[in-house]
């Protein structure tokens, strides 16, 4: 079987050539983890390794050790006797967490006012455009990813080491639960709008006012996925 061209390929036969071995094990991290985020494994759903390796044209041993790693972030449950599981969370899980993420965007948002560069800044500034042309072109997912990356790009300006070690934990295992939040155009251009406060708070340094709208952001993250739950 060839692992090397499934993956890395559009249905219309273009993109770049086939990948190298040494790249397999992400792609097929980052192929799976979309399947999630996108619900096309919905949680509870069994990881059936054969199915999938049929579906994505690799081996098992490629595949078994994705789901490892996927496991390892939180994504995947190894439940013995069923095998590996897409995570379910419960409707307090998802709110536990996103109550924790808020308390840490809070500070992280202020700690970045304070000490990041102009440069800095300024990159997050790029992130936020991409995100608006991508919102603009309907590309829900690329849009999705690219947002994820502000709220980690605005924790790592922080520079504050454990602060961002726990962030990464709970953004990554609230990937799904993010992604749905965006679901219908008055819940995503709700989620925009608060971006560009946040893009505008930050480019002046305003440290209370992008704690503040960093901390509705994470609220209202929760209103707009706890009847999805």
């Amino acid at each position: 079987m060839d692992e090397t061209s499934a993956l890395q390929r559009r249905p219309d036969g273009t993109g770049p050539g086939p990948i190298r071995r040494t790249a397999l094990h992400d792609t097929l991290v980052n192929h799976l983890r979309d399947m999630i985020i996108e619900g096309d494994l919905e949680p509870g759903t069994r990881l059936h390794e054969g199915q999938l390796g049929e579906q994505l044209g690799v081996s098992r041993t490629p595949l078994r050790e994705a789901i490892k790693y996927l496991a390892s972030e939180g994504l995947v449950e190894l439940v013995p006797s069923r095998g590996a599981v897409v995570k379910r969370f419960s409707a307090k899980d998802v709110k536990d967490m996103l109550t924790v993420l808020r308390t840490l965007e809070e500070l992280a948002g202020k700690l970045a006012c304070e000490v990041a560069s102009d440069k800095d800044i300024v990159g997050v500034r790029a992130l936020h455009d991409q995100m608006i042309a991508c919102y603009k072109s309907g590309d829900r997912l690329q849009y999705y990813k690219l947002n994820q990356d502000i709220h980690s790009a605005i924790v790592g300006l922080s520079q504050n080491a454990a602060l961002g070690d726990i962030h990464i934990m709970l953004q990554t295992r609230l990937k799904r639960i993010r992604f749905i939040g965006h679901e219908g155009p008055e819940k995503w251009a709700a989620a925009v709008a608060e971006h560009e406060e946040m893009i505008t708070a930050l480019e002046a340094r305003d440290k209370e006012r992008l704690a503040e709208v960093l901390g509705r952001h994470l609220f209202n993250a929760w209103d707009r996925v706890r009847d999805s739950l």
